[in-house]
């Protein structure tokens, strides 16, 4: 099956040389090709490159691009979307002045979510969490990590993985599923919650592994929930396992978190809304990817990390939805893409970077997607008309999405 996109106003993301991920000045540097084409065969991006240098080629669909733009599509390597419940009477209870970490002292928060959860049935979760994948594919997204963790107990957990492999199963695009049941502590084990890691390393990882159920594992490593040693328990017993670590770090405090992922070989520490020089320099040389979640900081009012510092000093820098009913209620990647540049002051060229490169890294992925290039999945959008790739960032509150491929198919 042969797909040709041509009268491309401008190609954008390509990589001739692809990288794993950009870095440093390197998120400065986008690649594109004006009034270009896209030649996409059997799922795979076949040739690209300007319309001058188009030979007659046999497609079996040719797609008319005219006055619009191509690109990579979104890879969004933080999510929560296997839940049940939305906990919009919570957002109230923060206007009202309560802090994250008072309404889940008192139960709410992930518990709130937890108890839910297991009150529905898989088939439930499952088709609700189809639906939001819809949402997000059609605003962009191609690659999504979605975790676990509103589960706190093995059997809730291992529903909420195999709800995860139903999604790989039967959703066009690529999903990465991350095993979090260190997300939060369970009423019934506040003042002895070694007791409640010792049930996720001793019961819950084995079951999750024996079904092969996740890619990573990752801990909640911050002030009030898990703590050093906890999430060192924890990654240890998951690698162990063939699962590769991921980290919640430095929401809600500096908790070290950045420094035992990096320890651990983190493929992301991920929100960093409380960064020092110690955690800048401590992911200085590392394989880490630190991962920046604009719509936490903006829906609870956190600090900014200091997105910008970290580039200039030579770090990559990617960022993700973390779309959750709790503390980031949204998907959307074009807000993100906003985000970037409007609140961490990203150059346009550094917010599309982080936005699908760096953010395919940062869930395993950035060999097969993140960027346009010979080899890669055919996973791109065509925008409506537009005039330039800035107004992407610009226009935060309009879809530019106008059609989405995944695997080379229009979906």
């Amino acid at each position: 099956m042969r797909t040709l996109v041509k009268n491309i106003k401008e190609l954008v993301g390509v990589e001739t040389s692809p990288k794993l991920r950009k870095q440093g000045k390197e998120m400065g540097q986008l690649e594109t090709v004006k009034d270009a084409y896209l030649l996409v065969e059997d799922g795979k991006i076949k040739s690209y490159g300007p319309m001058s240098e188009l030979k007659e080629v046999n497609a079996d669909r040719v797609v008319d691009a005219a006055g619009r733009m191509v690109f990579p599509t979104f890879c969004d390597s933080h999510t929560h979307i296997v839940y049940a419940n939305s906990r919009e009477h919570e957002f109230v209870d923060k206007i009202r002045g309560l802090s994250y970490e008072e309404i889940a002292k008192r139960g709410g928060g992930i518990l709130n979510s937890a108890k839910a959860t297991a009150a529905a049935s898989e088939d439930e979760l499952y088709d609700m969490a189809r639906q939001r994948l819809e949402e997000v594919m059609r605003m962009g997204t191609g690659a999504i990590e979605i975790k676990s963790g509103y589960g706190l107990s093995t059997e809730s957990e291992l529903k909420l993985l195999r709800v995860i492999r139903r999604l790989k199963e039967t959703s066009p695009m690529t999903i990465k599923s991350n095993f979090l049941g260190a997300h939060g502590i369970p009423m019934e084990y506040r003042g002895h919650q070694e007791d409640y890691v010792d049930l996720v390393i001793n019961e819950m990882i084995p079951r999750v592994a024996a079904e092969g159920l996740a890619d990573f594992i990752d801990v909640f490593c911050d002030q009030g929930f898990f703590t050093v040693e906890d999430t060192a328990r924890i990654l240890e017993a998951g690698i162990k396992y063939g699962m590769r670590p991921k980290i919640h770090a430095n929401e809600m405090a500096v908790s070290g978190g950045v420094q035992v992922g990096v320890k651990y070989n983190a493929i992301s520490v991920d929100h960093l809304e409380q960064m020092g020089d110690a955690e800048i320099e401590c992911l200085k040389g590392t394989d880490t990817m630190p991962t920046i979640l604009p719509g936490c900081a903006f829906f609870l009012n956190l600090p900014l990390s200091p997105a910008r510092k970290m580039i200039e000093v030579g770090l990559p820098v990617a960022m993700a939805s973390d779309y959750n009913p709790g503390t980031s209620p949204s998907g959307n990647m074009q807000l993100i893409l906003s985000m970037a540049c409007i609140r961490y002051r990203l150059t346009p060229e550094e917010a599309i970077n982080a936005t699908t490169l760096n953010t395919a890294y940062a869930m395993g992925v950035s060999e097969e997607v993140g960027s346009i290039a010979v080899g890669k999945r055919a996973n791109f959008y065509i925008t409506k008309p537009i005039a330039s790739y800035e107004y992407m960032p610009y226009a935060y509150g309009e879809n530019k999405v106008e059609r989405v491929f995944l695997n080379g198919v229009e979906v």
